[in-house]
């Protein structure tokens, strides 16, 4: 079952609100399970490096920024962006070795995404991670139809909140911003997909409802089977683009 059915299992009248063409995924936390292996690789980078700072402090100041902003947020000082990918490719090296081992997608997801297809929408993805941590991701993932779509944290586009890889993700999937809705696990992803002018739907796997919440989230679950049960799409006025 959903979270709070009060406030999570929307009235169809509230779900159809607005044509919908595209769902446009965040990636670690929200398509794959990745966030405690984040964790873990923060935790020895700042080893490696000798800072000693909170880690769960600084991935609430950092999720869903491309990698960049984040080693500049950690370093407290402005780099060059040549540096700060080459930290970057270190610690996400290390989350990569963590996450290898036990990969897992959040529960559902393939499932869901299929049903997503089947329906006549498409598909993209809108991630702050690398290129790396992408091929990484889908390589595991095996997905039998990739994304229609997908913008990674390592393209010159501004980090969440800002909205500009949501909004690069539905210019390339062809479809306008109004009829995407993005799915997130982290505060910073659900502002950017407010910014966008898109609707959102809280993947609670890092963080609860309440901190995900918005206006313009239409849902919240801890994982995909709750939305497939509670016929979140068949709820949708869906609008091929």
């Amino acid at each position: 079952m959903l979270i709070d059915a009060s406030s999570v299992a929307a009235s169809a009248d509230e779900i159809r609100a607005g044509a919908v063409s595209g769902i446009i995924f965040d990636m670690d936390g929200t398509i794959i399970d990745s966030m405690p292996s984040h964790a873990q690789s923060w935790v020895a980078f700042v080893q490696n490096h000798g800072i000693d700072i909170d880690v769960p402090d600084l991935m609430r100041r950092t999720t869903g920024r491309t990698g960049a902003e984040c080693m500049r947020e950690l370093f407290a000082r402005d780099m060059s962006d040549e540096e700060a990918w080459q930290h970057i490719a270190e610690k996400e090296q290390l989350y990569r070795e963590l996450f290898a081992p036990i990969f897992t997608e959040v529960a559902g997801f393939k499932a869901f995404a299929a049903q997503t297809r089947a329906r006549g929408l498409k598909v993209g993805v809108g991630t702050a991670g690398d290129r790396h941590n992408i091929a990484f991701a889908f390589g595991h993932l095996k997905l039998p139809t990739p994304p229609d779509a997908v913008a990674g944290g390592d393209e010159g586009l501004a980090g969440k909140p800002e909205p500009a890889i949501f909004l690069e993700v539905a210019r390339r999937m062809a479809v306008p911003p109004e009829r995407c809705i993005v799915f997130e696990d982290a505060p910073f992803g659900i502002e950017a997909a407010r910014r966008a002018g898109m609707r959102a739907v809280a993947i609670c796997t890092s963080h609860d409802a309440a901190q995900l919440a918005g206006p313009h989230v239409l849902a919240a679950a801890r994982n995909y089977h709750e939305l497939i049960e509670s016929k979140f799409l068949e709820r949708l006025h869906v609008e091929p683009a």
